[in-house]
C-alpha cells in the first residue's frame, strides 16, 4: 500500500529494502512504489535511498517467475540483491506457528536464504559506512 502510513515511514527512513514477490502485479507495483520514493526524496526527505531490491517467494520451476526474475534484473541491474528467497510452505507456516524461521526450519531453503540475505545486507552497510566516514568524498 502507498498509504500515509507509506509516505510517513519513507519520510522517516534513511534506506529502504524493497521485497518484490516475482509475479507481474507486484513487478508493476515496483515501478510505483519507485515513482513515490522518488516523489518523497524530492519533496520530504532528500537523504532517502533504496538499498536493494530483493525478489522474494519465488518458484524457479514457473516460467512466469523466471521471466519476472530476469525482468527486474535487467530493468533494475545492480540495484537487486543477489539474493533470492523462495517459496515456500515452511515459510508460510511460521505465522500460524508464531516462530522465526530459524526457530521453525533452521536448516531449510527460506532460513538459508535469509541468511545469505542478510549477508549481503550487512556488507552493504559496511561500503556505506565507509563510503560515508572516508575524507576523500
Amino acid at each position: 500500500s502507498l498509504g500515509m502510513l507509506t509516505i510517513n515511514a519513507l519520510t522517516a527512513a534513511d534506506s529502504v529494502i524493497i521485497p518484490v514477490q516475482a509475479q507481474y502485479l507486484p513487478a508493476k507495483g515496483l515501478e510505483q512504489l519507485l515513482r513515490t520514493i522518488t516523489r518523497v526524496k524530492r519533496q520530504l526527505n532528500p537523504k532517502l535511498e533504496v538499498d536493494g531490491i530483493v525478489l522474494t517467494m519465488v518458484d524457479s520451476r514457473t516460467t512466469l517467475a523466471r521471466e519476472i526474475n530476469a525482468l527486474v534484473r535487467k530493468t533494475y541491474g545492480g540495484h537487486v540483491f543477489a539474493s533470492e528467497i523462495p517459496r515456500s510452505i515452511k515459510a508460510a507456516e511460521i505465522s500460524v506457528e508464531n516462530k522465526s524461521i530459524y526457530d521453525h526450519d533452521r536448516s531449510g531453503k527460506a532460513a538459508l536464504a535469509y541468511e545469505n540475505l542478510t549477508r549481503e545486507v550487512l556488507s552493504l552497510g559496511k561500503q556505506i559506512k565507509r563510503h560515508r566516514t572516508d575524507p576523500v568524498r
